[in-house]
């Protein structure tokens, strides 16, 4: 089958929301907040398509996302066509089993197997008023990456996403202790990924993330229909956590960096 290099965004939505839970990182790139630095490959033809792949460039080390719902010769087959076009090194999401199409030689590192998680029992955000909590923007730059330094220093961190006003932090005195911010947001196609949250050590076990992403969700649920998120499986606390607001397990993925 033919490998296409796809710029019409209506073939790629209606691609992917086939499955918007699974792929709503997919999704929201088509937003023109993402879109110069995204690249879609399908295999098939433009009346066709079987299965769609994206390469993101918004980072040093760029990130492949290969998602299927189902078992896909298609997706293996567009895989090793496209091999030749990746970067030297990048991050991967990947069905399961789908690591396959890589030469073994070239993981770098695994990062094991992902949740994703959506928004899906709403009526568990948690409703209370909270004066510790306010929207961030680039004059709290100074004390977010110091927070992330603290408490997560490997996380990925994108400065331009404040712009769209959708990370939120939650304050002791005038110390910033916790965010929630996102990775993917787009109002057009109304879907949001979320991201970068933590609380200091030093603070957890309060309830702190719950009530600070409950108040990130509600403000995204203005504009956008579908939420979702990535987590390791074996983040417990993280999945416990969201659990009680309201995310369900919705699919899973495996992560490499590959070189």
């Amino acid at each position: 089958m033919e490998i296409i290099f796809i710029k019409d965004k209506n073939i790629i939505e209606e691609h992917f929301r086939k499955n918007t839970e699974l792929n709503i990182y997919s999704i929201g790139d088509l937003d023109d907040f993402f879109w110069e630095r995204s690249k879609f490959y399908g295999i098939g033809s433009y009346e066709s398509i079987e299965e769609i792949v994206l390469l993101y460039k918004g980072f040093d080390t760029p990130t492949f996302i290969a998602l299927t719902d189902k078992r896909s010769d298609s997706m293996e087959e567009l895989i090793k066509k496209i091999k030749p076009q990746l970067p030297v090194k990048f991050y991967t999401h990947l069905t399961p089993g789908l690591i396959r199409a890589f030469n073994e030689k070239g993981i770098l590192e695994n990062f094991g197997l992902h949740y994703k998680m959506s928004l899906i029992d709403r009526s568990l955000l948690m409703n209370e008023e909270n004066e510790n909590i306010r929207r961030l923007s680039s004059e709290d730059i100074l004390q977010i990456k110091e927070l992330f330094r603290r408490s997560y220093p490997d996380n990925f961190f994108d400065e331009r996403m404040l712009d769209t006003g959708k990370y939120f932090g939650y304050f002791d005195k005038q110390q910033l202790i916790a965010i929630a911010g996102i990775h993917v947001y787009s109002e057009r196609y109304r879907v949001a990924a979320l991201g970068n949250i933590t609380t200091d050590i030093a603070y957890r076990g309060r309830s702190i993330a719950q009530k600070l992403t409950s108040a990130l969700c509600k403000d995204l649920l203005i504009t956008v229909d579908n939420i979702g998120l990535n987590v390791f499986t074996e983040n417990q606390a993280a999945i416990n956590c969201y659990k009680k607001i309201g995310f369900e397990i919705t699919g899973e993925y495996e992560e490499y960096l590959l070189g």
